[in-house]
């Protein structure tokens, strides 16, 4: 049977980020590898998705890891000319996807991340 983990591993590997997203509980938490405060709800996780779809190259998932509480998966792409590694750690309850908390490195790729970001979400 599939999880929500499965289910959004293959949404964002197909570039869906609508489906990724209607994973998520409504009032979901997003933890940025750049920005202190965390972001709320399916609105501000759909945006910020929608915009890390046009700032990767090459994304892949190279690995995963699960436990009892969450679920890892572990990822490369490009920015640029910066090679980058990254996480996307998981946690739901009752089948629905409840926070997502991306990590980055190294500081270099976080740094482009940012400012690509940011000029996509002014």
């Amino acid at each position: 049977m599939a999880t929500p983990y499965d289910a959004f591993r293959a949404a964002v590997e197909a570039k869906d980020i609508d489906a990724a997203v209607a994973l998520f509980r409504a009032d979901a938490v997003f933890n940025s590898p750049v920005v202190h405060k965390p972001y709320q709800g399916v609105p501000a996780l759909h945006a910020i998705l929608s915009a890390v779809v046009q700032v990767f190259e090459d994304f892949r998932y190279t690995a995963e890891y699960a436990s009892d509480d969450g679920h890892v998966l572990l990822f490369e792409a490009q920015i640029g000319d910066r090679e980058l590694q990254g996480v996307d750690v998981l946690r739901a309850e009752g089948g629905e996807l409840t926070e997502l908390t991306v990590m980055i490195r190294p500081y270099s790729a976080a740094t482009a991340l940012r400012e690509r970001m940011a000029a996509l979400l002014a």
